[in-house]
């Protein structure tokens, strides 16, 4: 069971061992706080509060607990590509990439060498076997529902993958962990920051991850659709699509980042219903419902965790798929994530390759 020491993965825990499994509780250290050159003070899911708050648990409840370290697998692969894809002028979504190529095989890898049938965490989706396959599909509660970090995850980790807290609402969770004493941990604040970036400054990182970069890209210019130049920007990599901010005045009417040239320097600026987008190529496929992607679907399509959603039509495209919207959709940003949706059901994902 991963534990990060938050309300969630706790009470899933305790569901998992009040029902008669016998719980092993692991929680993974993927970041040591004082690399990270930050202002904010340690906390969230690698603190050292947070692992002694989950240790405690499992000492109250009679059932072990182990630390993980996996900072040297997380730290090469997952922050190198963070950085990587922010000098392309993309945006990454680390949460996904660690679910997918670090968390669950770390976690099936230390489950073989203990003799465990089953891997668990605390979000908030289910998984079931439909004709052979294993679907991930949303959590009961719509407002906590986390099934869009886990498309990519393979089949071979969802055969396995128990999610305690995907028939649960948030309320109830929350009153569970007060019925057992645990009041503090109920009110404990939230972490939405990614893990190695606690004071949530994506950009004071990347300046102190690559030694130069704020010299080599400052100066470049802001430009309108039609090229014209219209102001100075900071660099590329500390933009992204959709931000508002630029740091400059460009008029009465709010101005936005609606894209980016990393080979140039540019960065350019429109209006809001520039965003506006209605087709996008998805890279990187992973197909979780069906053995592969039909050559037309029609699906609901989100672009980030908080999307509504959008319906939409899927295209095989080679190796890529294009997707159609019914209605234009605003903020399409590269390097971020394209789930699709049957129903509550996710029928695969992929990362947004270009509009």
């Amino acid at each position: 069971m991963a534990m990060s020491g938050g309300i969630d993965s706790t009470m899933a825990a305790l569901l998992l061992h009040e029902e008669g499994y016998q719980v092993i509780g692991v929680t993974m250290k993927t970041w040591d706080y004082q690399n990270s050159g930050g202002s904010k003070k340690e906390t969230g899911c690698c603190s050292l509060d947070s692992i002694n708050d989950a240790r405690q648990v499992a000492v109250d409840h009679g059932f072990a607990h182990m630390i993980l370290d996996i900072r040297e697998e997380f730290g090469d692969f997952i922050i190198d590509n963070f950085v990587e894809e922010y000098i392309a002028g993309r945006t990454p979504n680390p949460c996904i990439l660690c679910n997918t190529h670090i968390k669950w095989q770390a976690l099936l890898k230390r489950a073989d060498m203990l003799g465990c049938k089953y891997i668990a965490t605390g979000h908030y989706a289910q998984v079931r076997e439909h004709k052979g396959r294993y679907i991930v599909s949303k959590g009961l509660d719509n407002k906590k529902d986390q099934s869009y970090v886990l498309w990519g995850l393979s089949q071979s980790c969802l055969q396995r993958t128990l999610f305690p807290m995907g028939k649960f609402k948030k309320s109830f969770i929350k009153q569970m962990a007060i019925d057992r004493g645990y009041h503090e941990l109920a009110h404990k604040s939230e972490s939405y920051e990614i893990c190695f970036i606690p004071d949530n400054d994506y950009r004071g990182f990347l300046k102190r991850k690559v030694e130069g970069l704020e010299e080599k890209v400052k100066g470049g210019k802001f430009v309108d659709k039609q090229g014209e130049v219209l102001g100075l920007h900071d660099g590329y990599p500390f933009y992204t699509i959709g931000q508002r901010k630029l740091g400059v005045s460009l008029g009465k009417d709010p101005k936005y980042v609606i894209g980016i040239d990393p080979e140039k320097n540019l960065v350019m600026i429109g209006d809001k219903e520039d965003l506006q987008e209605n087709t996008m190529d998805v890279k990187s496929i992973n197909m979780i419902k069906y053995n592969e992607m039909p050559d037309e679907i029609e699906v609901i399509t989100k672009i980030r965790s908080q999307h509504i959603g959008e319906r939409s039509i899927l295209y095989k495209k080679e190796n890529d798929i294009q997707v159609v919207f019914g209605n234009k959709v605003e903020g399409i940003a590269p390097g971020q994530s394209a789930v699709f949706y049957e129903g509550d059901d996710v029928i695969g994902g992929g990362f947004i390759k270009k509009l």
